[in-house]
């Protein structure tokens, strides 16, 4: 299975993924901790992350999946949300919980 059918698989098979910097419990980055903070805020407890520093391709695959160049990458129902910058713009104006209530 390549990288671009593996992410697809992960994105498309549960309803919030968050590929970030570390761990959902210890973010190495203060972009995916921001991301996590605002999902948690949004009531979102259980969802999917991945560590794209533990492998260099997924890290090089998300940005070529999504034609996004930075992480970390929300994706919701299998749709790319953003970054942590469109999460937060997302969050002060109440768009993402609309969005994050609407998962399968």
């Amino acid at each position: 299975m390549s990288i671009k059918d593996q992410i697809h698989q992960t994105v498309t098979g549960n309803p919030v993924v968050l590929y970030m910097k570390g761990t959902a419990s210890f973010p190495q980055c203060g972009f995916s901790g921001r991301a996590v903070q605002i999902l948690k805020a949004c009531g979102v407890d259980q969802f999917v992350s991945v560590n794209v520093l533990e492998d260099a391709e997924v890290r090089q695959g998300i940005k070529e999946y999504s034609n996004w160049p930075t992480i970390p990458q929300l994706y919701v129902n299998g749709e790319f949300i953003g970054g942590s910058d469109i999460m937060t713009e997302m969050y002060q104006s109440g768009e993402l919980q609309s969005l994050l209530t609407k998962k399968a």
